[in-house]
This record gives structure tokens, C-alpha cells and sequence, in this order.
């Protein structure tokens, strides 16, 4: 039972370190908009299942 408890915790604490990570990622680009934006994960093109060849935009 111990374990379970502290396997819950784990995963829990990783998952809101990700979300403060995210959340700085955001506000540092928004402070240094030169940079560019923040790139999101599992975005872009080839990211999702509607983006077909030769039918995305290229970014610069």
C-alpha cells in the first residue's frame, strides 16, 4: 500500500513539474518576444492526423 502511495505521489509531482515548466517556457517568450514563440510540443506539421503532404505551411 506504501508503494502505491508514493508511486501516486511521483507521478503526480512529475506531472505539475511539467505544467510549471510549461507555464515558465510561455512567460519567458513572452518577455523575449526576439526569440520567437514558444514551439508547443506535438504541434506543427505532421504533428496531427489532418496534415497531409504538400497541404502545410512553412514557418520561419
Amino acid at each position: 500500500m506504501f508503494n502505491l502511495l508514493i508511486t501516486i505521489v511521483i507521478i503526480f509531482s512529475l506531472l505539475l513539474a511539467w505544467v510549471l515548466v510549461q507555464q515558465a517556457a510561455r512567460k519567458f517568450a513572452a518577455k523575449n518576444p526576439e526569440l520567437g514563440p514558444v514551439k508547443e510540443e506535438g504541434l506543427g506539421c505532421g504533428k496531427t492526423c489532418g496534415c497531409k503532404i504538400g497541404s502545410c505551411k512553412q514557418v520561419d
